[in-house]
């Protein structure tokens, strides 16, 4: 029977004919299924821990809310200080080693606070808060555990993840929950790539470095298998998995790829213009139109999270409509270049990334943005965290993964 429902799917996605939205629920359905992400998530039970001031302007909240298998994700959400109506909101997906300690995470959650919106980061399954030494680009979960099926789990593991954030920012009184969006860098854009093909709650959805997806044994079968090679080539079903993923972003809302030329970590170099412009084609197919579907913009450098630079916020105010930013108001801010930032504040950048021609050379929009300590960025002190780690951690979600494959094995 599930050789059956494969070949029909497979069929499906390589049919020319566009989907219907019976066919979109249903892929949808599938895919959350090869991922085992659950159809009714968990309920949030969020708490908030406490309450900062990282910048005049800006408030923050420290703050947990559940995920699979009974752990917690710890989280910051920046809001503005002053506000008028319904704000929008954003997900911000960190990249390898990332987490909400990391300089992009918080700079984004200043920056996009002051233009008048909510902005949530939080920290991946094995970093931060969810590490086992509470330390952060350790890459923990990038080691290949047995079975296979668990790195399909945590690919489903990492979408749930997005997707509860959504749940919890709509929950919010402050925010406008038909105008959320997420940008993700890196793994955090392979994450995205999936999750906004089937969290139809986003408006508005950015990959950077990456988006590029591609077929078998390509730059994203070939990644970390845990985060990517597994999740993705557990969803070979789907045919042409570039074109069914776009095809499904398009019917739930805008979708913008960014990156940089000179970006050998996801094979720009080769996966460049007339590479997207061709899975644009083929996406078309299935959506019946290219209303609505992906654009993709390139620019000088290498790998980067773009999505702190003006262009992306300017895509990203068409969009989501922030309340004290128009796009002149963008266009005439600041920039910092974030290399020349990281020395003079001593923020330590990931040394995989710290060149000029990476994240050393990010052009950040605005100015001001300062250092915050892993204090400042920890929701649990260390006491608390010692308290609450069996609730937090990759190796605890390790087990209780383990235990549930053990359990469906006995039945």
């Amino acid at each position: 029977m599930r050789r059956l429902v494969a070949l029909a799917a497979l069929a499906l996605a390589c049919s020319a004919q566009p989907l219907t939205r019976e066919q979109e629920t249903d892929l949808r359905a599938k895919i959350r299924a090869a991922l085992f992400v659950p159809g009714r998530l968990p309920p949030l039970a969020a708490t908030v821990h406490g309450r900062f001031r990282p910048a005049p302007g800006v408030v923050a909240e420290r703050i947990t809310y559940n995920t699979l298998l009974g752990l917690r994700v710890p989280a910051i959400l920046y809001l503005p200080e002053v506000r008028q109506g319904k704000a929008p909101a954003l997900v911000v997906v960190n990249g390898h080693g990332g987490d909400k300690y990391a300089w992009y995470a918080y700079w984004s959650g200043i920056a996009y606070a002051r233009g008048g919106a909510a902005v949530l980061t939080y920290d991946p399954i094995g970093e931060g808060e969810r590490n086992l030494e509470r330390q952060s680009g350790t890459r923990a979960h990038d080691v290949a555990q047995s079975p296979p099926e668990l790195g399909r789990r945590m690919g489903g593991l990492m979408m749930t993840e997005v997707m509860q954030a959504v749940s919890y920012l709509a929950s919010r009184p402050e925010v406008d929950p038909r105008r959320i969006g997420a940008m993700g860098y890196s793994m955090g854009s392979f994450v995205l790539s999936l999750a906004c093909g089937v969290e139809t709650r986003l408006q508005a959805c950015v990959l950077v470095g990456g988006g590029s997806l591609d077929g078998a044994d390509g730059v994203w079968e070939r990644g970390k298998p845990m985060c990517q090679g597994l999740p993705y080539k557990a969803l070979s079903f789907l045919g042409d998995r570039p074109a069914v993923m776009y095809a499904l972003h398009a019917s739930r809302g805008a979708t913008l790829t960014y990156n940089g030329l000179q970006d050998t970590t996801v094979s720009i170099p080769t996966h460049g213009p007339d590479f997207f412009a061709d899975m644009h084609r083929r996406a078309a197919q299935l959506h019946g139109t290219t209303g609505g579907l992906f654009e993709y913009e390139f620019t000088s450098g290498a790998h980067r999270p773009y999505f702190v630079t003006k262009p992306v916020a300017r895509w990203l105010e068409r969009q989501l409509d922030f309340p004290n930013w128009t796009d002149s108001d963008i266009a005439a801010l600041p920039v910092t270049h974030i290399g020349e930032w990281a020395r003079d504040h001593g923020v330590a950048l990931d040394r995989l990334y710290a060149s000029e021609e990476r994240e050393g050379g990010t052009p950040a929009l605005g100015a001001g943005v300062p250092a915050l300590s892993r204090q400042e960025l920890s929701v649990f002190t260390p006491e608390q965290w010692e308290q609450q780690k069996n609730r937090l951690i990759y190796e605890a979600w390790l087990e209780a993964a383990r235990k549930q494959l053990q359990h469906r094995a006995e039945k």
